[in-house]
C-alpha cells in the first residue's frame, strides 16, 4: 500500500488547507518575513511592503493573529501606537519558509529572464 495517501487524506482536512491558503496568498509569508527582523508598527509594516493597502494590511495582519503567528499590543499613547511581532509559533514558520525565501533571492534574476522568454514566445504568430 501506497505510504503517500494517509498524509493526502491528511491535507484534505478543513484546517490544514485553511492554514496553507493563509500561508500561500499574496502578503502572508512577507509579512512573517518581515516580522522575522523584530517588531514593527503598523506604518512601518506598510512602507515595507510594496503596493500593499491598507486594509489589505490590516486584514492580512489579522489573519496572522487570529492563527496564532502573529501579536498585536496597543500602546495607550496619544495618537495610539500599534505594534505586530511574531509569536513562538511564527518564529518557527519563519524557521520554515526562510530556505524558501533564501531560494527566491538567489534565482528571481533567473525567473525574470525565463518569463520574459516566455511572454517573447507566446507573442510569435503560430
Amino acid at each position: 500500500m501506497d505510504n503517500a495517501l494517509p498524509a493526502v487524506a491528511e491535507t484534505r482536512s478543513c484546517e490544514i488547507r485553511d492554514v496553507l491558503d493563509r500561508l500561500s496568498d499574496k502578503w502572508s509569508l512577507l509579512i512573517v518575513e518581515l516580522l522575522g527582523t523584530g517588531t514593527r508598527r503598523f506604518n512601518e509594516l506598510r512602507r515595507a511592503v510594496d503596493d500593499i493597502s491598507q486594509r489589505m494590511l490590516t486584514l492580512t495582519l489579522r489573519r496572522l493573529e487570529r492563527d496564532g503567528l502573529v501579536t498585536r499590543t496597543v500602546h495607550e499613547v496619544v495618537p495610539p501606537q500599534v505594534e505586530y511581532a511574531l509569536t513562538p509559533l511564527g518564529a518557527t514558520l519563519l524557521d520554515a519558509i526562510a530556505p524558501l525565501v533564501a531560494w527566491t533571492r538567489e534565482h528571481r534574476q533567473q525567473v525574470a529572464v525565463a518569463r520574459a522568454a516566455y511572454e517573447r514566445a507566446a507573442e510569435r504568430p503560430a
